[in-house]
């Protein structure tokens, strides 16, 4: 399995995993928490299909990526991806992110620049900025995170069943749009993670990305669903669509945070437009 080395902690070299498909223009997609780069299957036949070269990996901690227990701030895993696309020599890629990645994508080009890429894609963003604050009264209350961080703490398997509950609306959408079995793998992935990437990662999505937004300077597409339990849109989607009014900002109707998998079809079709 091809891996990518990005540190070193003590006597451990700390390596991504990655899969490099196909050929043609590249993109690479960006996995969102607490799962790997194999959660793009929907989007990947897609993409293969239109004739591009696609590029998965997954983040630090989780997947088949080494499990250290430093680095899950957004700077070292937008080093992380820089480290990828230096690596494989990529240019004018896209990069599309979903999640937890749509702050890689972000802070990525807010760090290094947009020489090496063409358009970027935020599927169920985090930024601008989640935590609700007196400049920021639409984001979602600290307390929140701090139950979140609670719980994993606590008993990290039995969150994690509950979060996909919610990440894929399984009281609406079980049985017609995502299977027990799709659930089922899903839970098996997270609970393989890091279970210190795992808390450490939520202390990151509080992240302020407002700045970082600013100069993004390339084209944008935004996706959201209306009816995300993880990531609301009120608090993500909306204001990031107010902050890139140039970026096309499509909502998945009835969409939950996980509507690449629950929606692929509108998913797809707007993310393929978007890239061609």
């Amino acid at each position: 399995m091809p891996h990518i080395k990005v540190g070193q902690e003590n006597s451990a070299s700390i390596e991504l995993f990655y899969e490099d498909f196909g050929s043609g223009p590249p993109v690479v997609l960006i996995h969102g928490w607490p799962l790997s780069g194999a959660s793009w299957e929907k989007q990947i036949a897609a993409l293969l299909a239109a004739g591009r070269r696609v590029i998965t990996y997954d983040r630090r901690g989780f997947g088949y990526s080494s499990q250290p227990s430093v680095g899950y701030d957004y700077n070292t895993l937008a080093a992380d991806l820089n480290t990828l696309l230096e690596t494989l020599d990529l240019r004018d890629v896209d990069l599309v992110g979903f999640s937890m990645g749509t702050g890689e994508v972000t802070r990525y080009i807010s760090r290094y620049g947009s020489s090496r890429v063409r358009k970027a894609a935020l599927l169920g963003s985090i930024p601008p900025f989640l935590l609700k604050t007196q400049d920021n009264p639409s984001g979602v209350d600290g307390a929140v995170f701090d139950g979140i961080k609670a719980e994993i703490v606590k008993d990290r398997p039995a969150f994690l069943a509950t979060f996909f509950k919610n990440f894929y609306n399984v009281d609406l959408l079980g049985g017609s749009r995502i299977s027990e079995q799709a659930v089922q793998n899903s839970f098996n992935v997270a609970a393989a993670a890091s279970p210190k990437g795992t808390l450490d990662c939520v202390s990151s999505w509080l992240e302020d990305f407002r700045g970082d937004v600013k100069k993004i300077d390339v084209p944008v597409l935004l996706m959201h669903g209306n009816a995300d339990r993880i990531l609301p849109i009120a608090s993500t989607g909306e204001p990031l669509s107010k902050l890139l009014p140039d970026a096309r900002y499509v909502v998945v109707d009835g969409g939950p945070h996980a509507f690449n998998w629950t929606h692929p079809e509108q998913a797809n079709r707007e993310l393929l437009a978007f890239l061609s």
